[in-house]
C-alpha cells in the first residue's frame, strides 16, 4: 500500500502513474490541500495517519519542499514509480523517492538520485547522472554524459548538450538550449542559454 504525500497538481500525475502500476493506493496527505478527496481518494492531514507500515511518494513538484519532506521523514520507507508507458534501460538506476513518467527514455548507464521528477517525454541519454530532488520537466532532452547537481531544475523542453555541467540548485528556463556549465544556484535560459537579467 502507498501514501502520496502532496495533492497538488503533480500528484494527480503520480497517482495516475500507480494506478497503472496497480499498486494500491491508501490516501493522500497534505498539510495545505483540504478538499476531501482528490480521484476519490481521501485527502489526510499530516498526523491523522501514521503510515508507519506503507510506503511514501513525495507527489510535491517543488524540489526543495520535496528536500525538506524526505529529510523531515528520513525514517519512512519511499518508493520510486516508473510509468509503464516508460523506457528505462536495464543498465540505469533510480533512486527511491522518485518518479519516471509517461513517454520518458532514460538510456543505459544513466544513474537517477532520490526524489528525482523525470517528467512526461523528457529524455536522459546515456552515462547521465541526476542528483537528488531534481526536476526534468516535461520534453527536455539531455544528451549523454551529462551531470545535473541536487535540486536542480531543467525547464519545459529544454536541451542540454552531451558532456555539460548543470550546477546544484540551478534553473534552466524552459526551451533553452544549454551548451557551455551552469554553475551552482544560477538561472540560465535563451539559445544558447546564458545567465544575466531576463528582457
Amino acid at each position: 500500500m502507498l501514501y502520496l504525500y502532496g495533492a497538488g497538481g503533480h500528484a494527480k500525475v503520480v497517482l495516475e502513474t500507480a494506478e497503472e502500476l496497480n499498486i494500491p493506493i491508501s490516501g493522500i496527505i497534505d498539510e495545505k490541500i483540504v478538499v476531501g478527496t482528490l480521484f476519490d481518494y481521501r485527502i489526510f492531514v499530516p498526523g491523522e495517519v501514521s503510515f508507519s507500515q506503507e510506503t511514501l511518494i513525495l507527489s510535491i513538484g517543488d524540489n526543495s519542499a520535496r528536500k525538506q519532506l524526505a529529510e523531515k521523514y528520513e525514517q519512512k520507507t519511499f518508493t520510486s514509480l516508473v510509468h509503464p508507458r516508460a523506457y528505462v534501460s536495464r543498465r540505469a538506476a533510480i533512486g527511491a523517492g522518485s518518479v519516471v513518467l509517461a513517454g520518458v527514455s532514460i538510456n543505459s548507464s544513466v544513474i537517477v538520485g532520490e526524489h528525482v521528477i523525470i517528467n512526461t517525454n523528457s529524455s536522459v541519454d546515456h552515462d547521465c547522472t541526476i542528483g537528488d530532488y531534481v526536476h526534468i520537466a516535461p520534453n527536455a532532452c539531455l544528451a549523454g554524459n551529462v551531470t545535473v547537481g541536487e535540486g536542480a531544475f531543467i525547464g519545459m523542453g529544454a536541451c542540454v548538450k552531451q558532456g555539460i555541467r548543470i550546477g546544484k540548485w540551478a534553473v534552466i528556463g524552459a526551451g533553452s538550449v544549454v551548451l557551455t556549465d551552469v554553475p551552482d544556484f544560477s538561472k540560465f535560459w535563451g539559445n544558447p542559454a546564458k545567465t544575466g537579467t531576463r528582457k
